[in-house]
């Protein structure tokens, strides 16, 4: 985050509001239970969060004889966020509250042929509008989370690709946008973002390791464990849509050769489908690289309304996912595979079939355990609602989700949990 950004609160105060976050009502003598914090901290804990106004009672739990314990709630409209996902063909703008939950949301053109500093004023100014719209205090947005495709300079907030144009490379896009916006900003991957946000949403057993192929007009991927994000040296990790399927296949803009973007993502299937006779004319194809979201989903359409020739391009999209999503289970061994972003988003039933089938027949582990293959909750707005999530993550909750006592904290549907790090999952 910017240096504009609210000062990080001390691990105590991150651990239990993310605790009371989870739990949705929880009282004192639960929140020492759940975090091995002493009842004298969580007192003055909570007494902060109160003061700050992110916290509030929530009437009595149920009596067991004795007095009834106080419940404690997040004032979920203390603190707002707001998520960016953005690309050459596409862009989602989010705004979500304190406690995850969807607000407001819009889509608008993507980058297209735009310079930086034009598109990212054209951000700013949906921005502006969805806030004014929405009726929220631009003093209550923590930030921005801008989300896009990599590679990525995490530490000096710049794109390292050469994509949608070459001008993108190096441009210093979070100090360009907190500028125009006034707003601190948080980059990071699409996937990735789609990944923690899907945990943060109940989407997933948050105990459990899972990954996130996340499919726009290209493809990317981020891998979560026990709610912590699997990041790598320099949070570059997972690019699933660039690990090679054939050594003698295509060379692919990133340098490698046979990548799965090259047979599976929205622009290779296009241009197969140019290749059936009548098929681009038949779907009124429209001109232009920026088009591609739009093509993809009129072939995805045609499949699922049982066109021949469509439904043969998403199966081919979907087997050569499912050869990648079986080495993604080899390496990380997964307890579940979750398809995120638009370009899932018609004909998602189609992969999550084909994946399923090959994970249940060639999976590393699956005579130890499945691995189950399931739509994001979030659909096409999954990497931008992951985006404002991890503002929220950034500003009040706990990097490493453990106890001060070593033991790891997980999170259930109602309430919060403390269990040894050697718990089965």
């Amino acid at each position: 985050m910017s240096t504009a950004a609210a000062p990080q609160r001390p691990l105590t105060h991150g651990v239990v509001l993310d605790l009371i976050r989870a739990a949705r009502r929880i009282s004192r003598v639960e929140l020492v239970d759940a975090s091995g914090l002493t009842g004298a901290t969580i007192t003055n804990v909570v007494r902060d969060l109160i003061d700050e106004g992110l916290v509030e009672e929530a009437g009595h739990a149920e009596s067991t004889g004795g007095k009834r314990r106080t419940l404690l709630r997040l004032r979920a409209r203390a603190r707002f966020t707001v998520g960016v996902q953005l690309d050459r063909s596409s862009c989602t703008i989010v705004i979500i509250d304190l406690a995850g939950q969807l607000v407001a949301r819009t889509a608008i053109g993507g980058a297209g042929y735009r310079s930086p500093h034009e598109t990212l004023c054209m951000v700013a100014d949906h921005v502006d509008s969805l806030l004014d719209s929405a009726g929220v205090d631009r003093h209550r947005v923590l930030g921005i989370g801008l989300v896009s495709h990599g590679p990525q300079n995490l530490d000096d907030g710049r794109l390292l690709s050469l994509s949608p144009m070459p001008q993108w490379h190096g441009f210093p896009i979070v100090a360009d946008l907190e500028q125009i916006t006034g707003l601190p900003v948080l980059l990071d991957n699409d996937a990735t973002a789609a990944a923690i946000g899907e945990f943060w949403i109940g989407g997933v057993d948050p105990a459990s390791t899972y990954a996130c192929i996340y499919m726009a007009s290209g493809i990317g991927g981020g891998v979560v464990s026990g709610g912590g994000v699997y990041r790598g040296g320099t949070s570059n990790s997972v690019e699933i849509g660039h690990v090679s399927l054939d050594i003698n296949g295509p060379e692919c803009s990133c340098g490698n050769r046979g990548c799965l973007e090259d047979y599976a993502g929205p622009p290779a299937v296009i241009a197969k489908a140019h290749t059936v006779p009548g098929l681009a004319e038949r779907l009124r194809f429209t001109a232009g690289e920026t088009e591609t979201l739009t093509n993809f989903a009129r072939i995805a359409r045609a499949a699922v309304a049982g066109d021949a020739d469509a439904l043969t391009l998403i199966r081919d999209s979907a087997r050569y996912m499912a050869h990648s999503a079986i080495s993604l289970t080899s390496l990380f061994d997964l307890d579940a595979v979750v398809l995120a972003g638009q370009s899932f988003a018609t004909a998602g039933s189609i992969y999550v079939e084909a994946m399923q089938a090959e994970l249940d027949r060639a999976g590393f582990a699956r005579d130890v355990h499945p691995v189950r293959v399931t739509l994001s909750k979030s659909g096409a707005d999954a990497a931008a609602i992951g985006g404002a999530v991890l503002v929220l993550r950034s500003e009040y909750t706990p990097r490493d989700l453990r106890r001060p006592d070593g033991r790891s904290l997980r999170y259930g549907s109602s309430r919060a949990t403390a269990l040894p790090l050697t718990a089965p999952s």
